[in-house]
């Protein structure tokens, strides 16, 4: 079997980045404008939240997995590694996204520390969630870390707090390598420990997050 150099594993995380930035921007704008198939496809996508691509079959297709194809095939084991990637971070919008009509939870330049320290008022450490958050980080296969985001992406929802999903899907990516999660981990701590409040995250947060029925399965 041929060595996978670093130059293919960087060339992989930027494809598996610009794949989802780009079906997630359409499903996010598809969404918005209420078309019926973007509606259809987030709901189907997300039973897949939390879960591995070889786990629900019925969404083969549908997490835009092809879009890694597009110039040739990849080396087989960095082929599951990127579609993994990808569908994790896919099915995982498509949770956040849920009944919030008015917002986008994709959004470039959140960072899941970041995220997450928002959800803590006032900046004040907030001990369950931090827990949560460290359980992520010390995810030691994949199906734990699947599952451990959906719940943080579950509660970022609840209080419409957004999320880079191209950058996430990067960092899957990456964790799966060898070191890779160790340098994701420090990238999720670093802009953990890092984030300080300020005056634009009000208007993520709305009043009134009653489900609609373009949401309903």
């Amino acid at each position: 079997m041929t060595p996978v150099t670093p130059t293919t594993r960087r060339r992989v995380t930027d494809l598996v980045g610009d794949a989802a930035s780009a079906y997630i921007t359409e499903l996010q704008r598809g969404y918005h404008a209420d078309a019926s198939g973007a509606v259809a496809a987030l709901a189907q996508l997300r039973r897949g939240a939390g879960k591995l691509p070889e786990d629900v079959p019925e969404l083969w297709g549908m997490a835009g997995t092809e879009r890694l194809y597009a110039d040739g095939a990849l080396p087989e084991t960095e082929a599951v590694r990127a579609e993994a990637a990808l569908f994790l971070a896919v099915t995982l919008y498509a949770l956040h996204q849920q009944s919030r009509p008015e917002q986008r939870m994709h959004r470039a330049g959140v960072d899941l520390g970041t995220a997450v320290r928002r959800l803590m008022p006032g900046g004040a450490v907030d001990e369950p969630i931090r827990r949560r958050f460290v359980r992520a980080g010390t995810a030691d296969t994949r199906e734990a870390l699947a599952y451990r985001l959906r719940e943080i992406v579950s509660l970022l929802r609840r209080e419409s707090i957004p999320l880079d999903y191209a950058l996430l899907a990067r960092q899957l990516y990456q964790a799966q390598l060898p070191e890779g999660l160790r340098q994701v981990r420090q990238s999720w701590g670093r802009s953990f420990h890092s984030y300080r409040p300020d005056d634009t995250e009000a208007e993520t947060r709305p009043d009134d997050t009653a489900s609609t029925d373009k949401d309903a399965p």
